[in-house]
């Protein structure tokens, strides 16, 4: 164990002479500074074979045997001093004796001793080793489950001892690999002798000192920069230390690039199965479910949404878009030149996840944006969708496009895109355009949590910036606001003086204040480059500008990189010191809001708007199953009355009249059928058609408006009328049975036999009410011709018009005139007509002819339904003539065998509906409302116009708060367990 301790306990020097050439190898031997590196940190094989013994190079070896006396276990005890090799001071050497056992016997005890000190140590110090790397691995237990248990139970079985033997030793990295991440000590020392000479010579007036070092190769650089002036070596000095700062950023994205790819593995979900578990929604999805509900919230109270996010504001064309695809590493906006592309506010969610995707709010699909087919679908998208929240007459909307990405290594946060700011209102535009942008950018950036991403064209005239003083009223004092200045590249060759550069972003040139100032390249303009290209032409264009090798920008104020993971700080850091107090407003809200619900809506339950129009769908659906509960005998009964009331004038005025005006039953037969015949191919069965349609319409609104159920609301009266009127607007009625129902219609007309005597009876009934009710609506008629009668002259001091005089006149003259002529026709002759008017001259009434015929027909009317009706009093007993034909028989009942006619028709045409309806009609209808209701629900804007109310709204706005302050404190106790 001595010779453990001594062998970890001592330290190699590291200068101008190293012990061995295997150390050689492992460090670099030209360094400025000397340094020791603890020998316990090279390798143990290093260790037990190399580096026995150290010291000064010029004394000898000492042989084996004096080794194994400093290295002894038993170094303690009292031993001989070593002899001098032969040629050395002291006493002679003295041949050794030939004593060749226990000479063997010594070696093999020292070759036991060395492996078993090799073995332990090497074992010990690996073990160290090992912890120390340990404790520098993050703390992966809560990815578990992504390793399989196997795996776990066989790293409980290893054993320590078997990871210090040469296959842990294998495993460790070779000491070259180490040496090349380190950096180059020997510049870096020449560099600081150098600058520590020349800030001696400045401050004593003495000439630099000489950086020295060990090596040859440190020399000749003192030479070269001795010849040198002291400006060429200052801008040596830089363009190293940046060349060495880039070297290390280098590093860096490479192990970021590696933990990138280690973290989406930790990500990824097993496909097989595998412990899979359902993986927690991150931070930031909460944190933006969150800003979701609120762009939905119409607030009362005054209650505000202040809840920060990132606000990108800029001029047209300054980049906005360019900025926002760099922070998401991936190109997923439209885009056009010089044509305002961002026509409404786009919210992206920035977080990290195992694949690069992008999906909607409202969309279960994912946009693969590792594939140049997706990331084209998604830029239409997005300009489908903006077109579409642009109203008519309108170019630009306030409506907000939800859209979230996620990928490995994207920083965390909330961004809004925010249409450009103009200066003009172009051809095509509307005219308040202008004011349009700036009111949207005012509501977002007057949010006090809102952290403002101003961007800047740098390739134009600062002076010609207008969102810089928009951003300036907003954050006077720029504790929220983050300047950002576009590509540089262009600056930086455009201008001829590149301090303007400099005090841009030192907040020198404009009256704005900023947390901070940045500059960014963002590709060289061409809309097919890639993320990865435009990275790597921003990080060769900083590496080479003058901007940033003369000092004007600070390595830390350049790149997009920088720039996320500043803009990502800043939004967490105002998140954490304002996410508290925000849902402290909430919660007030939330009791304010059920407050007023307890004392005006005690007895209601709270029902949104959604839940409303739920409920009054299933009212609808209901009373639309209702429809088809209707009995046939009811759908015939309205059918067949609906239909005579439809086509009786037809029938009395041109078929039955004319007909019945012939004294021949024959020619009356005749008359009949021809005009029936006419009527059925042309007007009977549109008509029947039409009252079908009409039935079905009125039964379906009755049915809407007397539905009392239990539960039956006014609120739905609106939405109810709305689905019956869209609902009837978009059935067609079904024409194709009009074929099959004149062919019914038809037979039943041209069929004359009566069976027996009920139907007998229920046709002169039928003809009874007909002509009585048509002889009352020509009595009406009369009456108001001719005006009140005497009684009523007398009862209620009523007088007769001149025109009702002379009516009522030569009403008078043609009575008496019918009263001769009893069997007169339904036309008057003209000489009959001069005759009237004469006899009213004689008694001072001028009379027109047209009034007399006009007259006439109205009393003509009347006699004849009167004489009707008589003769179907007597055909009540005229049956046994019928079945005999009125063979020797003066009388007559043709008129009752047509109306027998037509009442059967009528039976047979309403139940030929009354099965099209049941069938077909009533099912479509239903389907109609069922479609309707579809597509009212899936209209937000519909469903707020026809359920309306502040009872709606107080309980929309109870729930929205309700959810806000839930997504809130679930955020704000997973934010804590982050933190």
């Amino acid at each position: 164990m001595t010779f453990l301790c001594h062998l970890a306990g001592n330290m190699l020097r590291v200068g101008g002479k190293v012990t061995c050439r295997a150390c050689r190898n492992v460090v670099p031997t030209r360094t400025g500074v000397k340094f020791r590196i603890p020998l316990q940190k090279l390798h143990p094989l290093y260790r037990a074979i190399h580096h026995r013994y150290y010291g000064n190079t010029n004394t000898q070896r000492p042989p084996h045997r004096t080794a194994a006396r400093y290295f002894t276990s038993m170094s303690r005890l009292p031993m001989r001093p070593p002899k001098p090799p032969p040629g050395s001071g002291g006493r002679g050497y003295q041949q050794k004796r030939n004593f060749w056992v226990a000479r063997l016997a010594a070696r093999l005890l020292k070759l036991r001793y060395i492996l078993l000190g090799s073995a332990v140590g090497g074992g010990y110090t690996a073990k160290k080793t090992y912890d120390e790397w340990k404790d520098m691995l993050p703390d992966l237990s809560e990815y578990n489950w992504v390793i399989p248990d196997f795996v776990w139970e066989l790293s409980e079985q290893i054993d320590l001892v078997l990871l210090s033997s040469d296959k842990f030793a294998k495993a460790l990295p070779e000491m070259e690999e180490i040496a090349k991440l380190l950096p180059d000590f020997d510049k870096i020392g020449e560099n600081f002798t150098f600058i520590k000479s020349l800030l001696s010579s400045e401050t004593s007036g003495e000439p630099p000192l000489k950086a020295t070092d060990a090596s040859t190769a440190a020399s000749q650089d003192d030479k070269q920069y001795k010849k040198s002036s002291d400006k060429e070596k200052i801008d040596q000095l830089q363009e190293d230390l940046l060349r060495t700062q880039l070297k290390y950023q280098r590093m860096l994205e490479r192990l970021e690039k590696e933990n990138k790819e280690l973290r989406k593995v930790v990500l990824q979900k097993d496909d097989k199965g595998i412990h899979q578990r359902k993986v927690k929604k991150s931070l930031i999805d909460l944190y933006s479910e969150v800003l979701d509900i609120l762009s939905d919230y119409d607030a009362n109270y005054n209650t505000q949404d202040h809840l920060p996010r990132v606000v990108v504001v800029g001029d047209q064309s300054a980049g906005k878009t360019s900025v926002l695809e760099m922070i998401a590493q991936a190109r997923i906006f439209p885009r056009g030149s010089g044509e305002m592309m961002t026509r409404s506010p786009v919210k992206v969610t920035l977080s990290e996840g195992p694949h690069h995707v992008a999906l909607f709010k409202d969309s279960g699909r994912e946009f693969d944006l590792t594939k140049e087919e997706d990331l084209a679908a998604l830029r239409h998208e997005i300009e489908l969708r903006m077109r579409k929240s642009v109203k008519e007459g309108q170019t630009v909307s306030c409506e907000t496009i939800s859209l979230s990405v996620k990928g490995p290594g994207i920083q965390r946060m909330v961004l809004v895109d925010l249409p450009g700011v103009i200066s003009t209102v172009t051809s095509g535009m509307a005219s308040d355009t202008k004011e349009t942008i700036f009111s949207i950018s005012k509501a977002y950036m007057q949010n006090p949590n809102a952290i403002i991403l101003c961007i800047q064209d740098g390739s134009v005239d600062a002076e010609r910036s207008i969102v810089t003083d928009l951003v300036s009223q907003m954050d006077p004092h720029g504790k929220r606001t983050i300047f950002v200045l576009t590509k540089v590249d262009l600056a930086e060759k455009n201008l001829a003086s590149p301090s303007r550069i400099q005090q841009i972003v030192e907040g020198k040139l404009f009256p704005m204040k900023a947390l901070g100032y940045f500059a960014v390249v963002t590709g060289k303009g061409s809309s097919g480059e890639s993320i990865d290209s435009i990275k790597d032409y921003e990080e060769d264009f900083f590496q080479n500008s003058r901007l940033l090798r003369d000092g004007m920008l600070k390595a830390h104020q350049v790149t997009t990189k920088n720039l996320s993971l500043a803009v990502s700080d800043c939004f967490w850091k105002m998140v954490r010191e304002s996410v508290e107090q925000q849902a402290d407003v909430f919660k007030a809200s939330r009791f304010n809001l059920e407050t007023e619900w307890k004392n005006n809506y005690p007895r209601l339950r709270e029902l949104d708007r959604n839940e409303l129009y739920e409920k009054a769908k299933n009212e609808i659906l209901d009373e639309v199953i209702n429809l088809s509960q209707v009995t046939p005998q009811h759908w015939e009964a309205i059918l067949q009355k609906k239909l005579w009331e439809r086509v009786s004038t037809h029938v009395i005025e041109n078929i039955y009249l004319p007909a019945a005006q012939t004294m021949d039953s024959g020619t009356f037969n005749t008359t009949v059928d021809i005009k029936l015949k006419q009527w059925t191919d042309k007007q009977l069965p549109h008509k029947a058609l039409e009252v079908a349609w009409e039935t079905l319409q009125e039964e379906f609104a009755r049915f809407m408006a007397e539905y009392k159920g239990k539960d039956q609301d006014d609120i739905f009266d609106k939405l109810k009328e709305a689905v019956k009127d869209e609902s009837i607007k978009r059935h067609k009625w079904n024409e194709r049975a009009m074929d099959s129902l004149r062919v019914i219609q038809h037979n039943a007309l041209e069929d004359r036999s009566i069976t027996d005597k009920p139907q007998w009876d229920a046709a002169i009934q039928f003809m009874e009410q007909t002509l009585q009710s048509r002889l009352k609506d020509t009595e009406a008629v009369i009456k108001d011709m001719v005006g009140p009668d005497w009684k009523e002259r007398w009862m209620n001091w009523k007088n007769r018009t001149p025109d009702q005089h002379i009516r009522n006149e030569t009403r008078t003259e043609l009575e008496r005139l019918l009263k001769l002529h009893d069997e007169h026709t339904a036309y008057l002759a003209n000489d009959e007509v001069t005759t009237v008017r004469k006899n009213l001259e004689g008694r001072g009434v001028e009379v027109d002819p047209v009034l007399i015929k006009d007259t006439w027909h109205q009393l003509y009317r009347r006699h004849f339904l009167q004489k009707a009706l008589a003769h179907c009093n007597l055909c009540k007993r005229g049956f046994y003539y019928y079945q005999r034909h009125f063979v020797d028989s003066e009388l007559e009942c043709n008129d009752v065998v047509l109306f027998w006619r037509i009442q059967r028709m009528l039976v047979i045409t309403a139940n030929t509906l009354r099965q099209q309806l049941t069938n077909t009609e009533v099912r479509r209808l239903e389907k109609n409302v069922k479609e309707v209701l579809e597509d009212f629900g899936e209209d937000m804007e519909k469903k707020s116009q026809l359920i309306t109310g502040r009872r709606v709204q107080l309980a929309e706005d109870l729930k929205k708060v309700r959810e806000i302050q839930e997504k809130l404190e679930a955020f704000i106790e997973a934010l804590h367990k982050e933190k």
